[in-house]
């Protein structure tokens, strides 16, 4: 009897075992490719509650959002979603036929992130509450400001953006060079899914960064005016687009311009699972995933669908 009721139990453990792993063989991936800045909101808070209540594995990568466009569009990524911060990564993949349309999905504003434990902290701090001038505090000897590729990352592009409407806002003629150098200046540049975890660490005492993100990892750090930290469309016009640059991109030289800070989520044309995919954007506008951009530091939607 107790041979036979040892049977019994061990068939129905391997039983329950084999529904498991079919249950499991069952449940779809979804691949979401987002720009490297929204890695808290995507992999803690998006991405694991919508593949609970779907049944799915979710699987995210994180990196500057044009590096993204790029290998998507030399179909050396297959993505089921591809979230872009500003238009131009999508706008890549829109001419590239590639991309259809892209929705807005969040906002946000560029800022500038402190270390709390850079000797500089006090300063910045300062700076902060409005006693000081923050580009000040950036041009004394010895402050180490980190920022991102502008080749491969619009951030690494906002930040000289923001650096040069600066100096026509604050009257305050070659602050770029005094404090950024050349645009492609080695000595700054880190990768964007670096950048802020170094500046946490202490390994510099100021960064570039986007406001959501610095208040996904409770950072301290300084707000700029609408007029330098290109989170309002509506200046885009007659303000932001007064400036621009010159890159060196394999050999060539291009030109960028500024685009306000909105994201915008898409489905890629030869996505794993499109169905998959458009439900994931479906819940990052839903009001439960609005909450959660919300509760990380972004801002809602700004802007219309991008096609």
């Amino acid at each position: 009897m107790k041979h036979r009721h040892h049977q019994s139990s061990l068939a129905l453990i391997v039983a329950t075992s084999l529904l498991g792993l079919s249950l499991q063989a069952m449940a779809k991936d979804l691949h979401v490719a987002y720009a490297g800045s929204m890695g808290t909101v995507m992999d803690l808070h998006l991405g694991p509650a919508f593949a609970k209540a779907h049944n799915v594995q979710y699987q995210g990568e994180g990196q500057g959002a044009y590096g993204l466009a790029q290998l998507i569009a030399a179909h050396k990524l297959r993505t089921d979603v591809f979230v872009s911060i500003t238009p131009g990564p999508i706008e890549l993949l829109i001419k590239a036929g590639l991309v259809k349309e892209a929705f807005p999905v969040a906002s946000t504003a560029m800022c500038i992130a402190y270390s709390p434990d850079s000797p500089y902290a006090k300063d910045f701090k300062e700076a902060a509450e409005g006693k000081v001038p923050w580009y000040e505090i950036l041009q004394k000897p010895g402050v180490i400001f980190g920022r991102t590729d502008p080749k491969t990352d619009p951030q690494g592009q906002n930040i000289v953006f923001t650096f040069m409407l600066a100096e026509r806002y604050y009257h305050q003629p070659d602050l770029v060079n005094k404090v950024l150098g050349a645009v492609e200046n080695p000595q700054q540049i880190f990768t964007e899914a670096s950048l802020l975890s170094r500046l946490k660490s202490g390994q510099m005492a100021a960064s570039s960064g986007y406001l959501s993100a610095v208040k996904s990892l409770h950072l301290p750090y300084i707000t700029l005016p609408d007029q330098i930290n290109l989170s309002n469309p509506a200046m885009v016009k007659d303000w932001y687009s007064k400036v621009h640059f010159t890159l060196n991109v394999d050999g060539k030289p291009k030109t960028v311009h500024t685009q306000p800070l909105v994201f915008y989520a898409a489905v890629p044309v030869d996505a794993p699972d499109p169905q998959l995919g458009m439900a994931f954007i479906h819940f990052m506008t839903s009001p439960q995933g609005q909450t959660m951009f919300q509760e990380t530091g972004y801002n809602p939607p700004k802007g219309d669908v991008l096609k």
